[in-house]
C-alpha cells in the first residue's frame, strides 16, 4: 500500500500562494487611477479583443491581470450578481462593495478548496459624484480584500510602475492627464515600450519609445456621463484615433 508524503498546511499555502504570485507577475500591468473627473483604467495589452477592463454595472468597472479564462468567468460572473440584484432590489443596491465581498468568498473558497488557485488578482472600481465617494477595492488570489485610495497597480513590474506613479498622480487630474500619467508610468517598466533597450556604455538609459496606443487598453468612469452623454452609465472605452490624438498631445509636450 502505497502512501502519500505528508506536507504540512503551512507549507500547502505558501506553495499556492507562490503559484499565484509567479502566474499574476507574468502579466502585463494595470493602473486603475481616481483622479478629478472620474476613474481612468489604463492596461499593457496588445490584444483587441481579450478585454482586461470591463464594465461590471452603471459605475461600476473591473480591471484584471492574471490568467484570462479565469478573471473572465469572475467578470461574468460579477454581471450577473449585479444584473440580478438590480433586478431584484434596486440599482442603487448594487455597490463596489458589495461585489467586492462576492469576490472575496469565491477566490477565497478556491484558495483553500481547490488543488489550484486563481492566478488573478483584481480591481472594483465605483465612480462616486465626487472623488472622495470614488471607491477602489483591490482582490488577490487567496480572497484578500483592501479599500484602496488614489491609484492602483497591478501585475508585471508593479513596483516601478508605482515608483513613476508617486510624483505625478495628483486627484486634479483630469481623466486624459490620467491616462498619459499611466501610460507613461507602464512605458517605465520596459513592458509597453519592448525595444527600450539597457544602459549603454555610458551609463545612461536611452530615451524611452514613443507611446504606441495599439500596446495599451484605455477605458473612463466618468464621474457626470448623464451631463456628458446623457446616459447614466458611466464606463466607456477610449480608442482609435481618440486615444491615437490623446497619447499624441502628450509626446508634443
Amino acid at each position: 500500500m502505497t502512501q502519500q508524503f505528508y506536507v504540512s498546511p503551512e507549507q500547502l499555502m505558501k506553495d499556492r500562494a507562490d503559484f499565484a504570485r509567479k502566474g499574476i507577475g507574468r502579466g502585463r500591468s494595470v493602473v486603475v487611477m481616481s483622479c478629478r473627473d472620474g476613474i481612468a483604467l489604463v492596461a499593457e495589452n496588445p490584444s483587441p479583443s481579450l478585454h482586461k477592463l470591463g464594465e461590471i454595472y452603471d459605475r461600476i468597472a473591473f480591471a484584471a491581470v492574471g490568467k484570462y479564462n479565469e478573471f473572465e468567468s469572475l467578470r461574468q460572473a460579477g454581471v450577473r450578481y449585479a444584473d440580478v440584484r438590480g433586478y431584484s432590489y434596486a440599482r442603487e443596491d448594487v455597490t463596489a462593495r458589495g461585489l467586492a465581498s462576492v469576490y472575496a468568498q469565491s477566490l477565497g473558497a478556491v484558495f483553500t478548496a481547490e488543488s489550484k488557485p486563481f492566478e488573478v488578482e483584481l480591481v472594483v472600481a465605483e465612480v462616486g459624484r465626487t472623488r472622495d465617494a470614488d471607491h477602489l477595492y483591490r482582490l488577490t488570489f487567496d480572497g484578500s480584500i483592501a479599500d484602496e485610495s488614489g491609484f492602483v497597480v497591478m501585475g508585471g513590474a508593479a513596483d516601478a510602475v508605482v515608483d513613476a506613479l508617486q510624483g505625478t498622480w495628483s486627484a486634479d487630474l483630469s481623466l486624459p492627464e490620467a491616462v498619459r500619467a499611466s501610460a507613461r508610468a507602464l512605458r517605465s517598466d520596459g513592458g509597453a515600450a519592448p525595444a527600450q533597450a539597457s544602459a549603454g556604455a555610458n551609463g545612461k538609459r536611452p530615451a524611452a519609445a514613443p507611446l504606441d496606443p495599439s500596446l495599451l487598453e484605455v477605458a473612463f468612469l466618468e464621474r457626470d456621463p448623464d451631463t456628458l452623454r446623457g446616459s447614466r452609465r458611466a464606463f466607456r472605452r477610449i480608442g482609435g484615433p481618440e486615444l491615437e490624438n490623446l497619447l499624441q498631445h502628450e509626446q508634443d509636450t
